[in-house]
């Protein structure tokens, strides 16, 4: 096999350099072209397309101050979940020709604020976060440094802070309610930690479906934290869970597909039927969600519709400038029901 070495991209120097003109000239041919005679422009042009010349559009934006790029910081870009609200988001803003700059925070504050300076540093018009923690004080020192700022998939405590969420207190329910009403009276809930608003969101609103059912959670309601939010971490709590010598649960409920992925694998291997021995309900109804082998029972968050209207309030932000009147959008969930909790 033969390896080339990658070939310097060129500059605007060689671009003049080979028309035989001055940097100004070029910058002017890209720029202001009615300012260049025709033949010098057709000669400037012939060695862009020769050195296949790509301008530094981030430069000439920060030169004219009309930056028109947007950062978002996600807790995890490799969840199905995540990537569809990113797609709401880009339609959105390719309405008003703006780009998107897409980071993980992998759930790590000190990570997120990285990326959020990285940003900051770049220019950038505006930022959509989904926060890694409560600490809202980074993101509102941002804002007072002039960036604008609107959370995604998390409910503002302020009212000056725009926000776009799903509630995810009655998704919770929704989810615990469907089991008890199946008859499931003790049930696991593999969560992540509480330090992240969706979680400790989903939680209660299990013990709310416990409490209007008039079951005690402390005896039917079973939390176990997932090393990490992804199919590795629901399949290392479904065995923790398979381990404990406690009577078993049921029935699980997932904080998110991708763990409820690694439930049903571990369910699968160890040789426990579902639903009749173990019930399974995810959270986000993903793309993958109704394909898998056991379909899954999910509650179904509308994600582009999330990223998209966050996208929109970002902008507004950004047009509007003082005029802008801060929103916090709240959709509702709804719970598909499918062949992993549902004997029919």
């Amino acid at each position: 096999m033969t390896t080339t070495t990658p070939r310097r991209r060129a500059s605007i120097s060689d671009v003049a350099r080979l028309a035989a003109v001055s940097v100004g000239t070029v910058s002017n041919v890209l720029n202001r072209p009615d300012r260049v005679s025709p033949t010098t422009r057709e000669r400037v042009l012939d060695a862009i397309t020769q050195l296949q010349f790509i301008p530094n559009g981030s430069a000439r934006q920060l030169r004219a101050g009309t930056i028109t790029t947007v950062g978002a910081v996600v807790l995890d870009i490799g969840n199905p979940f995540f990537t569809e609200v990113a797609r709401g988001v880009e339609d959105r803003l390719a309405e008003d020709d703006f780009t998107l700059m897409l980071a993980s925070s992998d759930e790590d504050p000190a990570r997120e604020s990285r990326y959020l300076k990285l940003f900051e540093e770049h220019g950038v018009q505006g930022v959509l976060v989904v926060p890694s923690s409560d600490d809202l004080d980074p993101l509102l020192e941002m804002r007072a440094r002039g960036v604008n700022v609107v959370l995604l998939d998390a409910t503002s405590p302020v009212p000056d802070l725009s926000s776009a969420a799903v509630n995810d207190v009655a998704g919770g329910q929704l989810a615990a309610a469907h089991l008890i009403a199946t008859g499931h009276t003790r049930i696991a809930f593999v969560n992540g930690p509480h330090s992240i608003r969706q979680c400790r969101d989903r939680y209660a609103g299990a013990l709310r479906a416990f409490d209007a059912a008039g079951l005690d959670a402390r005896d039917g309601l079973v939390e176990i934290t997932a090393p990490s939010l992804n199919a590795d971490g629901g399949e290392a709590a479904m065995l923790s869970l398979l381990a404990d010598p406690a009577p078993r649960p049921t029935a699980v409920f997932c904080v998110n597909d991708l763990v409820a992925l690694g439930v049903q694998r571990t369910l699968r291997r160890e040789g426990i039927a579902m639903p009749t021995e173990m019930a399974v309900v995810g959270y986000d109804d993903v793309n993958f969600a109704g394909e898998l082998a056991t379909p899954l029972t999910s509650v179904r968050q509308p994600k582009h519709q999330l990223g998209y209207r966050a996208a929109d309030l970002l902008l507004a932000q950004h047009e509007q400038g003082d005029r802008f009147h801060h929103e916090q959008v709240q959709f509702q969930p709804e719970l598909v029901v499918r062949a992993s909790s549902s004997p029919g």
